[in-house]
């Protein structure tokens, strides 16, 4: 199997597992300071990667040469996690994950400001429906609150988080200096740790950890096993084996698990009208798997 074939299966792993995020966090961020979980998340999840670092690749010294690097992509996925949860507040799953697809979009305009990464017009039109199905679906196939712009606080606040996701991905193409991709995400998941940590120290100081319900231990479990530490390392890797617009298009399969997730768990389908914009999506991602033209190899750089 290629590289590029193992990018795409590690893609489409991704985002399986992502989708789970999304249900759990609905249930779980009522209970819990989005910035306190979201800082135990990621050390949980840097244990996990560093023992898995540790059995396998090792943790060579030439991965500790410019650690601001780490801070940088941990800070941007510490955004993007701390978001996604304060956004789960008051939206609903479905409409939450089709925010998360808007993220190719953004990647692809990124990738070609840092890494000048070519968006070809079979990807500009797959990005461009993707983004109409996502649109779709976050107004709820609400025609007149489209027409005004009606979107909800939650969307809203996870969208932000959301571009510093797209952002990191071409950014960890051009931060890499050979790392192994669970080396690299163990430096980020410390970074992201301390920065979070930081930021969280009262709210984590103010939580009352016993008194959590169940949902929220069930949720950190997930999010920090599946949803970060597995998830990052396939992200590592799919990110140095295709394009950056390539690699989010992958998104575009989240709300799709998440209906499904969402009927397993009795809380029943979305209109017609919304899986209209589902339908989209899927499009989108097609489109987008067909136009595979070799990924420009990653440029070696001297540490």
């Amino acid at each position: 199997m290629s590289g590029q074939a193992r990018g795409h299966l590690a893609m489409l792993l991704f985002s399986a597992l992502v989708a789970g995020s999304f249900s759990l966090g609905v249930m779980a961020a009522p209970h819990i300071d989005p910035a306190a979980l979201t800082a135990l998340r990621f050390w949980l999840a840097a244990a996990i990667v560093g023992i898995a670092a540790a059995l396998t690749t090792g943790l060579p010294r030439r991965a500790l040469q410019a650690p601001w690097r780490y801070l940088l992509l941990g800070g941007m996925f510490g955004i993007y996690f701390v978001l996604m949860f304060e956004g789960l507040k008051t939206a609903q799953a479905v409409s939450a994950s089709a925010v998360f697809t808007l993220t190719p979009v953004i990647a692809g305009i990124a990738g070609w400001f840092l890494l000048r990464q070519i968006t070809t017009p079979r990807m500009a039109l797959a990005l461009a429906i993707g983004a109409v199905g996502a649109v779709w679906v976050i107004f709820r196939a609400d025609l007149a609150a489209l027409a005004r712009f009606q979107i909800g606080r939650g969307e809203a606040i996870f969208f932000v988080g959301c571009i510093a996701h797209a952002v990191y991905t071409p950014m960890v193409r051009k931060l890499n200096r050979g790392e192994p991709p669970v080396v690299f995400t163990f430096g980020m998941l410390i970074g992201g740790g301390l920065l979070v940590t930081a930021w969280a120290w009262s709210a984590i100081r103010a939580t009352d950890w016993m008194a959590l319900p169940g949902i929220v231990w069930i949720t950190l479990a997930y999010v920090s096993i599946f949803a970060s530490a597995t998830t990052f390392v396939l992200l590592q890797y799919a990110t140095m084996h295709l394009p950056s617009a390539k690699v989010m298009a992958y998104t575009y399969l989240t709300p799709s698990w998440v209906i499904l997730l969402e009927f397993a768990l009795g809380n029943g389908l979305p209109s017609a009208w919304v899986l209209g914009g589902v339908a989209l999506t899927i499009l989108a991602l097609l489109l987008l798997l067909r136009d595979d033209a070799p990924a420009p190899a990653p440029t070696p750089q001297s540490p």
